[in-house]
């Protein structure tokens, strides 16, 4: 049975990254060893971690301005290490709320300084991307969330903005081209397009950490990781290994563009089907469409129960919205197949077909 995942996460991975990773539980490299009892101070796992500093920077093209970390804690702990690690007491930061997880950002960022929301959706239920044209330069930085897995809307282009820019990239890293040069941080949780849960990729430009005046404790310094190259302490060996797979993966098959057009394939065939339904709709416009994670819904929810129904009977599952917004929500990351894209697009199809 063909089982189509359209959870948002943890979030489904390339099916031969599957099996590399398994058969590296049982015996890494012929060593008659499990990946996850190695040393990671052995060769065999400093040359997994240096592999996948450099695909990253590969993939995104990043100059040697910027360090590559693997760390710990998921973007929740990245909330406070930003702030912690660029922000003085009595500087001021921008944030951008479209959200969930901006909210969760800003509430930790106001421990380490002054906040000030500088652009909200919420006046609309966060169901489009407020606009960024204001001066910035007053503002120690400015931090955004790109996509916002709940909600369903996604920056279609990084805003140009006068300051330092922090990014939340948790569930669109790698899904998309990007200018790195626009950023100063860029911080993402594995478990969407990169590898399992369990590591935390950050992205930090090296000339801006160090001025801060207060102590920062050795495991939140941005700077130790730096010294140690991401082995200050033991590392999490198993998602750091899988995610190099899965960044491996990600280079064999067009690199980050390849990902973006098939994506933004996988995405159109859904919005279309959805659009011409007389039944479903998505709340979301225009060019503020997630193309990671599709959030629609039903104009008469006593539909619901039997559109999940159906779409269980055709191996979708995954598909029921957050519970703060109901609905459905489809998210359809790098390793989501097209196939199974139109598999759920038929599912839609067809029960539109009966009930509308």
């Amino acid at each position: 049975m063909n089982t189509h995942n359209f959870y948002a996460g943890p979030a489904i991975l390339p099916k031969q990254v599957f099996k590399k990773a398994a058969d590296a539980v049982l015996n890494f490299n012929g060593l008659g060893l499990s990946i996850l009892e190695i040393s990671h101070r052995s060769k065999d796992f400093k040359e997994v971690m240096e592999k996948s500093h450099s695909l990253v920077k590969e993939l995104l093209n990043i100059n040697d301005d910027y360090e590559v970390l693997f760390l710990t804690g998921g973007a929740s702990s990245q909330f406070y290490m930003t702030c912690m690690n660029i922000l003085n007491n009595g500087d001021t930061a921008a944030y951008v709320n479209t959200g969930t997880w901006s909210k969760k950002a800003i509430a930790e960022a106001k421990h380490f300084g002054n906040i000030e929301v500088v652009a909200s959706s919420e006046d609309k239920g966060f169901t489009y991307i407020p606009k960024l044209d204001q001066d910035y330069s007053k503002y120690k930085f400015a931090h955004i969330t790109t996509n916002n897995t709940i909600f369903g809307t996604q920056y279609a282009e990084i805003p140009n903005i006068n300051t330092q820019l922090v990014a939340d990239m948790s569930s669109d890293i790698f899904s998309r081209r990007l200018d790195v040069n626009k950023f100063d941080v860029i911080y993402a949780g594995a478990q969407k397009n990169l590898g399992p849960a369990g590591v935390t990729l950050v992205i930090v430009k090296k000339d801006i950490l160090g001025k801060v005046e207060r102590e920062i404790p050795t495991m939140l310094d941005y700077q130790t990781h730096i010294s140690k190259g991401s082995a200050f302490n033991t590392p999490p060996v198993f998602p750091i290994y899988t995610s190099m797979l899965s960044l491996e993966w990600l280079k064999e098959n067009g690199g980050v563009e390849g990902a973006e057009k098939r994506n933004n394939e996988k995405a159109e065939l859904l919005y279309n089907t959805i659009d011409n339904s007389s039944l479903f709709f998505a709340p979301v416009l225009g060019d503020d469409r997630s193309k990671m994670n599709v959030v629609f819904k039903l104009h008469d929810d006593s539909h619901t129960e039997a559109f999940l129904a159906s779409a269980n009977a055709n191996n979708c599952i995954g598909i029921t919205g957050h519970r703060s917004v109901g609905g459905f929500r489809a998210s359809i990351y790098n390793a989501m197949e097209l196939d199974s894209v139109k598999v759920l697009a038929e599912t839609i199809k067809s029960f539109d077909a009966n009930q509308g």
